[in-house]
């Protein structure tokens, strides 16, 4: 895929830099991005969503959830006893670190681990400010009813 040069639309567009961050992130050719753990994102509502993480081998105490400024981060780090000899070894069991940007207003409501599936609730909560509400609308005649304050200019010296 053939680079995007986004510059002309910081020099036209303001106040969206960290949506066109996010494009250009998406956009750059992502060949290194690692495919362990397999994951799939979910949509369970209009505003919740989960992310299922395939973690066999490991444990709660092996695990790291994290949240830092808007990004969500998921670790994996597991002590390899050396005293087991394999014939083959098709469990992965390799450190991982998996990182999610999360949208504004997106929080974390919870992980569980069951039956080798990592599962992260999210949830997206928006403030009261930015939620729709209705605007009382007022006919002329109310309007009409205030008093006005005319100034005379005639009666200046």
């Amino acid at each position: 895929m053939r680079a995007m040069d986004l510059t002309p639309l910081y020099r036209s567009i303001v106040g969206v830099d960290r949506m066109i961050d996010m494009i250009d992130a998406a956009t750059r050719s992502d060949t290194g991005s690692p495919a362990y753990p397999p994951f799939n994102i979910e949509e369970t509502d209009e505003n919740a969503y989960r992310i299922e993480l395939a973690v066999a081998g490991f444990r709660e105490d092996d695990l790291t959830v994290e949240v830092n400024e808007g990004a969500l981060t998921i670790a994996g780090r597991k002590e390899i006893a050396d005293d087991r000899k394999f014939l083959h070894r098709g469990i992965a069991e390799r450190a991982f670190e998996r990182r999610f940007k999360l949208a504004d207003h997106v929080i974390v409501d919870g992980a569980r681990l069951e039956n080798g599936m990592l599962t992260i609730d999210l949830r997206r909560e928006l403030p009261e400010t930015m939620k729709p509400r209705q605007i009382a609308i007022s006919n002329g005649a109310a309007n009409a009813s205030r008093t006005k304050k005319v100034i005379d200019a005639s009666s200046g010296d």
